[in-house]
């Protein structure tokens, strides 16, 4: 495969690259070859010496397809492309947290004066000792009889801390097929380019340019991406339970993903997926290919969105992960731990035979020496998927006598039966509490025979899917609204005193609420009578406690800047002339408070964009405060020498006329 006409390297381009811009987007480009003697051989890596010892294997172990393609021609090429996440070895792991810890769970909130510094510190954070590595894989495996053992395989890999497949995979079409045609120069060439392009901003649609192409990419919110990677600031949009309109912004991680393709033979069970997801269900995804279970991963993942997805997830994983010999020496009876693994070594059947939730998607690859632009691209490219998908008839073929042996005799059999012949199935023993909406799955649209049509239905039946999940997740998620509620000063009080602290959690009281007034018509018509338990599951589950923290601590970033623009817009005479002496006093010590939390953080390089006009107009309050008080309190007051130096450098800038004292 060659790279695309249309794409040619800017003949102007200086190779000189920036390494610390380019790190805000990739960690390192490696080449990686099979060799027949010695096995995966990383040729390249750039920038060197990024990796750990450990790493490297890791990354060239996840970056080959687990058997090569037995489809081909007595010479051909197949390309794909696909994705892995692996654990970095640099940073200590964080232990879980336990459920114990949910009825108090605002306990441990810190001040608002060190919030605001916080906000953005984090705002500026560019994250580079993210947890987590992902690997985003071009393979291609070239068949020729001529050469030893029939062929050769090489993987180009770009590595980031960031998951943004909308970014890499795109990237990865131009540069896979560049670096087969000019070699490793082209490592170079998408460096520089890189390193010119803009910060990465969460939530923003972004031109991000490449020779004489260019990417639009919109990139996930901060609120959907992993906890590992810092603190962002989310906007407090993120917390409403309200449905966006426009669904070509990203609500959640891999809004790119292909959902119904890769789910067409399990629609009716989207439903119960959602829920083991919400959970946090430990689940097991085997697929023919890499790039088919990569993408059922990704859109597992995405269906849960805008909630804050905080299980471990990896998109490809081989026996040859660290964490495979834990997983196998689990004991029987021995609970999983939280984490939706895509594997497509059917060995895992055994060794992890004892996993609750099991699903197999995809169908075995035919022929195919292309890789696909566009939303199956990230799926191989596969074609043979089933034909003349009749959904109107959906809910009839479900209980056909065939259907319901087939399904009887996958069931005794077990997922064990996918040794013999890959089918598109799930094993659990879950009973889900939310029922599939027909109606949406009668919406969508028979992708028919042509492959044109097929993508180009796939795009409408994706935003169908997604929209209504998103809408059922914002809905789950409303009732918990009332605890992310930012106060506002109100006219009758100082805005210069401490905001209110949020409502507390306790979970039985939630439950007892929410059992009274119920979960709203949305989902009352679309789950059973025992709809409760779901929430019950959910707050003893593993997303609840990471996702409702990081709520309440952007609901204290968006209070903190309420309450600081109050002190900034305040008529500062209005408020004193509603004073008594004893009131002024303590706003004068207030105002004084305040100001020293915007000096601090100043001093300790925290402060933000308008903390210096800030500090200007905070002084002038306590100025005109001042100017108010009995001269025998203003002796007192300024027998502190550093209060006298402050208000003396207020001084100048006051222009406000003295006042007497109310009464």
């Amino acid at each position: 495969m060659s790279r695309s006409p249309s794409f040619s390297v800017k003949s102007e381009l200086t190779s000189e690259v920036d390494e610390k811009s380019l790190q805000q987007w990739v960690v390192a480009f490696c080449i990686i070859r099979f060799d027949l003697e010695q096995g995966q051989l990383i040729e390249e890596c750039y920038p060197p010496g990024c990796l750990t010892q450990n790493e490297e294997l890791e990354v060239a172990f996840s970056s080959f397809p687990d058997s090569v393609s037995q489809h081909h021609n007595r010479s051909s090429i197949h390309d794909c492309i696909f994705f892995f996440r692996i654990r970095r070895h640099k940073k200590p792991q964080i232990s879980n947290i336990t459920s114990s810890e949910i009825v108090e769970v605002d306990n441990n909130i810190s001040s608002q004066k060190h919030l605001g510094a916080d906000v953005h510190k984090g705002k500026n954070q560019n994250n580079y000792d993210s947890r987590y590595l992902y690997g985003f894989v071009f393979n291609r495996q070239r068949h020729d009889e001529r050469l030893k053992r029939g062929g050769e395989q090489k993987s180009v890999v770009i590595l980031s801390h960031n998951p943004y497949s909308c970014v890499f995979r795109p990237l990865l079409q131009i540069m896979g097929p560049l670096y087969f045609d000019i070699g490793k120069k082209a490592l170079n060439y998408i460096a520089a380019y890189i390193s010119k392009w803009p910060t990465p901003v969460p939530g923003q649609l972004l031109d991000l340019p490449i020779g004489n192409a260019s990417l639009k990419v919109n990139l996930p919110p901060s609120h959907s991406l992993p906890s590992d990677r810092g603190f962002f600031e989310d906007s407090a949009s993120s917390l409403a339970p309200l449905l966006p309109s426009n669904l070509s912004i990203p609500q959640g991680l891999f809004h790119d993903s292909d959902l119904f393709g890769t789910f067409r033979g399990l629609l009716m069970q989207l439903w119960k997926l959602w829920e083991l997801l919400l959970l946090g269900e430990p689940i097991l995804v085997i697929a023919p290919t890499p790039p088919q279970c990569c993408e059922a991963v990704a859109g597992l993942v995405s269906l849960v969105a805008p909630l804050l997805f905080s299980v471990d997830f990896r998109p490809y994983f081989t026996i040859h992960d660290p964490e495979f010999a834990n997983l196998n020496s689990l004991q029987e009876g021995s609970s999983f731990p939280p984490m939706i693994l895509g594997v497509t070594n059917l060995f895992f059947l055994k060794a992890l035979r004892n996993m609750p939730h099991i699903v197999s998607v995809g169908s075995p690859a035919a022929n195919s020496n292309r890789v696909t632009i566009g939303s199956r691209a990230f799926a191989g490219g596969i074609p043979g998927q089933q034909e003349g998908f009749n959904l109107q008839h959906l809910s009839l073929r479900k209980f056909a006598p065939a259907n319901f042996l087939n399904a009887v005799k996958l069931r005794r059999d077990g997922p064990l039966s996918l040794m013999t012949e890959h089918k598109e199935a799930i094993w659990t023993n879950y009973a889900a509490v939310t029922k599939p909406d027909t109606s949406i799955l009668n919406r969508l649209i028979d992708a028919g025979l042509s492959p044109r049509v097929e993508e180009s239905m796939s795009v409408v039946n994706n935003d169908i899917l997604r929209r209504h999940f998103l809408e059922l997740t914002t809905n789950f998620l409303a009732p918990f609204g009332p605890y992310f509620r930012a106060s506002t000063p109100s006219e009758a009080s100082s805005p210069f005193t401490d905001p209110p602290p949020l409502p507390s959690f306790n979970t039985d009281e939630f439950l007892a609420s929410l059992s009274a007034r119920g979960p709203g018509k949305f989902l009352l018509k679309r789950t059973r009578s025992n709809w409760l338990d779901l929430y019950r599951r959910f707050l003893k589950g593993h997303n609840f406690l990471p996702w409702f923290r990081r709520k309440r601590a952007v609901t204290e970033q968006e209070q903190y800047k309420l309450w600081r623009q109050a002190r900034i817009k305040i008529s500062i005479q209005q408020l004193i002339d509603k004073m008594s002496e004893l009131e002024i006093v303590d706003l004068f010590n207030a105002i004084e408070r305040n100001l020293q939390g915007e000096t601090e953080a100043t001093q300790y390089g925290r402060a933000n964009e308008d903390t210096e006009a800030v500090c200007e107009k905070l002084k002038k309050h306590l100025k005109s405060v001042f100017k108010v008080l009995p001269k025998d309190v203003q002796q007192l007051l300024i027998m502190n020498p550093e209060r006298a130096s402050l208000l003396e450098e207020s001084n100048q800038s006051s222009d406000l006329p003295e006042h007497t004292s109310p009464r």
